[in-house]
C-alpha cells in the first residue's frame, strides 16, 4: 500500500535550539579562533557545526535510454528525477548512489564513472551523479517512486523534471552523447533570481 503524499514538505531543520550533549539552550556566535557564526552551547562549550549534505545518484542507461523515476514524495511530488537521495553515514558516494537506485527504481546496474559534481550552496548541498549501465530493463520501483521508466533521449519529459541538478546532468549527457565523449562535469547551481 502506498502512503499518500503529505500536504506539505518539512525538511529537517538546519539550526537547533538546544545542545545535543547537555540540553542547554544554544546561541549563535563566532567562537574564538573561528571566522563564522556557529551554534554554541554556553553551558558545556560544545560547538555544533553544520556542513553541506551530499546527494548521490545515478544516470543509468539501457539501450540508449535513460532511467527516470516519478517521485512519490515531496518535494516535487509527481515529477521525474534521476534516482538519487541523501548519502547515509558509513557509505561511500558510490555505495549511496547504488543504494538509491535500488530503493527508488529497483534497477540492477553496473556503476561507471563519476559524471557530475554539482555545488548547490544555497541549498547547503553537493550533488554527485554517476554514469551506470542497466543490466536489464526490469524495474521494481520502491515506495518513494510512483513509477520508473527508461526514456529515449528525445522522449525525456523536460518540463516535468524535478530538480535543476537533474536537468543539467541530463543536458550534459545529451550533448556528450552527440560528441561520443563523457567527461566529468563540475559546476555550481546559483540561487534562482526571482522574476
Amino acid at each position: 500500500m502506498t502512503t499518500p503524499a503529505p500536504a506539505f514538505y518539512f525538511p529537517a531543520p538546519r539550526t537547533q535550539k538546544f545542545c545535543s550533549l547537555c540540553s542547554a539552550a544554544i546561541t549563535l556566535r563566532v567562537p574564538p579562533d573561528d571566522n563564522r557564526m556557529r551554534a554554541v552551547c554556553e553551558n558545556c562549550g560544545a560547538i555544533h557545526y553544520q556542513n553541506p549534505r551530499n546527494v548521490v545518484g545515478v544516470l543509468a542507461v539501457w539501450q540508449d535510454k535513460v532511467l527516470l523515476c516519478r517521485r512519490a514524495i515531496e518535494p516535487r511530488y509527481d515529477k521525474w528525477t534521476l534516482p538519487a537521495g541523501f548519502m547515509e553515514l558509513g557509505e561511500t558516494t558510490a555505495q549511496g548512489a547504488m543504494r538509491e537506485t535500488q530503493e527508488e527504481a529497483g534497477a540492477q546496474i553496473e556503476l561507471g564513472s563519476l559524471y557530475t559534481i554539482i555545488d548547490v550552496p544555497h541549498a547547503e548541498q553537493v550533488h554527485f551523479f554517476y554514469l551506470a549501465r542497466a543490466l536489464s530493463e526490469d524495474l521494481f520501483p520502491g515506495p518513494e517512486s510512483l513509477e520508473a521508466r527508461f526514456f529515449a533521449l528525445d522522449e525525456i519529459p523536460w518540463p516535468e523534471l524535478a530538480f535543476r541538478t537533474v536537468i543539467t546532468t541530463l543536458e550534459h549527457y545529451v550533448a556528450d552523447t552527440e560528441r561520443g565523449v563523457f567527461p566529468m562535469h563540475h559546476y555550481d547551481i546559483p540561487l534562482p533570481v526571482p522574476d
